[in-house]
């Protein structure tokens, strides 16, 4: 077989392949089926001088994934707030590694430039942000909430006169960051990473839903003096619940505070009616952070950063070197906005999904996965000895079985064993709990309704 002959046969191959694992979704077993030592033996091929075919190598990693893929991407996975991928998004990243093109600069993709541009209009429309922000498309959400807190720090330093690209942090003014006490562990990170350190943020009490306390956020801006930074949550990643955003924002703008936005999945309820009020206040911050891969459902990996202050998102993030050929001004060099330069285009799935889905169509998935959510709350809060700790705002649920955490824990793991569907654990309050996050476009009330059985099932034999 010469090498073009093979391209298109194992092309053909793994586009046969692919599609055969998207059919088998809705009933396959959602968690992996084969043992550490099986999977480890499976992948433990020997590396020879004169390779394999490649059709060998895609039928193995096939052979493999049978037994060690999970079917995240399946309408019952409702583990870590992780969606699928909508059949025109995994067409559109077929298309992009087949196009193998580097957005890094206008210039080594202007096809993929201008996608990006209007992707990320679709973005501000769709979430209904400020249509002067800019956006970039990063790994995830961890990488978002870095580039916006970077280009905090950038434009809080630069106010009052530090270049912290320049100088660092070393002598620098102080920069006082406050956070919720249920904030994110992205937002700790992020904190790390540019040198600002977890340990000397200060951190405002929440309610019993995880929502920040508006006075207690109050009393910690007055010991703030100099630039500040406050990180607010949009979606819980446990129960869902949102802080009070237009109130810490009116709190935040009288103090000249730069407001961040963690959203990985939640500032996606601004997308619809029923759910938008929980984000009410999100457009007066200065910076978002959110991902695509989550509740749009398009494929990993796929993060959205978003900044009021252009300038400021550029400054903390350009580069420049005689060898590159930068955009002119009207051209977009995508990374004046992301940390990566040499990178997927992965604005183009959500130019495509967004595109297909319109307005109308986020807002029906987002709706629909509440919906599911709260269905999932109502089935399984009718049995005795089941509670839900959480009040079911968006698309998140907390169960406890039996007011025990071993029970609660024997329970997750039956239910993980078992197949019918695929969730997680957490500790909530101090109190072991069943999460189940409802997230994937193709989740219908059937899912839902084989699920709850499923997991009353193992509920009873645990019991």
């Amino acid at each position: 077989m010469t090498g073009s002959d093979e391209g298109e046969a194992v092309l053909q191959q793994a586009h046969e392949l692919a599609r055969a694992f998207l059919r088998s979704l809705p009933e396959r077993p959602v968690g992996a089926t084969g043992t550490l030592q099986e999977l480890r033996a499976g992948a433990d091929r020997p590396l020879t001088d004169e390779g394999v075919s490649a059709t060998e190598v895609i039928g193995d990693l096939n052979a493999l994934a049978e037994s060690g893929v999970v079917a995240s991407a399946g309408p019952r996975y409702f583990g870590f707030v992780i969606g699928g991928s909508y059949p025109v998004s995994v067409a559109a990243d077929w298309l992009v590694s087949a196009w193998d093109q580097n957005p890094g600069i206008h210039a080594t993709s202007p096809f993929g430039a201008v996608v990006e541009e209007a992707a990320a209009r679709y973005v501000l429309d769709v979430l209904r942000l400020p249509p002067q922000a800019t956006v970039g498309f990063t790994t995830g959400c961890q990488m978002a909430n870095f580039t916006a807190l970077a280009a905090a720090r950038h434009k809080l330093l630069a106010d009052v006169g530090w270049d912290v690209e320049s100088e660092g942090l070393n002598g620098a003014p102080p920069i006082n960051v406050v956070i919720g006490a249920e904030s994110h562990v992205t937002i700790h990170t992020a904190l790390r990473y540019l040198g600002l350190g977890l340990k000397h943020a200060k951190r405002v009490p929440a309610d019993g839903q995880g929502r920040m306390i508006v006075k207690e956020l109050e009393k910690t801006l007055a010991t703030c003096s100099g630039p500040t930074i406050v990180c607010v949550q949009a979606g819980n990643v446990n129960s869902g619940a949102f802080d009070p955003l237009d109130e810490v924002a009116a709190l935040a703008n009288a103090r000249g505070a730069w407001m961040h936005v963690d959203a990985a999945f939640g500032l996606w309820a601004r997308a619809t009616k029923e759910h938008a009020q929980l984000a009410r206040g999100a457009e007066l911050a200065d910076s978002w952070a959110t991902d695509a891969h989550k509740w749009l459902n398009v494929p990993y990996d796929c993060g959205i950063v978003i900044v009021k202050h252009g300038q400021a998102h550029r400054d903390a993030m350009a580069v420049r070197a005689a060898y590159l050929e930068h955009a002119a001004h009207a051209e977009r060099d995508e990374f004046e906005y992301v940390p990566e330069f040499s990178r997927r285009g992965r604005s183009i799935p959500v130019y495509a999904t967004l595109r297909h889905l319109g307005r109308r169509g986020v807002a029906e998935l987002i709706e629909r996965c509440c919906s599911h959510a709260r269905r999932f709350a109502e089935t399984l809060g009718r049995e005795e000895g089941v509670e839900i700790l959480n009040d079911v705002v968006l698309n998140q649920v907390l169960v406890r079985f039996g007011d025990s955490d071993e029970l609660t824990r024997e329970v997750i793991v039956r239910v993980q064993h078992e197949g019918t569907c695929w969730l997680g654990g957490t500790t909530w309050r101090g109190k072991a709990a069943m999460r189940i996050s409802v997230s994937n476009w193709s989740t219908t009330a059937e899912d839902v309704d084989r699920s709850a059985r499923a997991i009353i099932t193992a509920y009873s034999a645990s019991r």
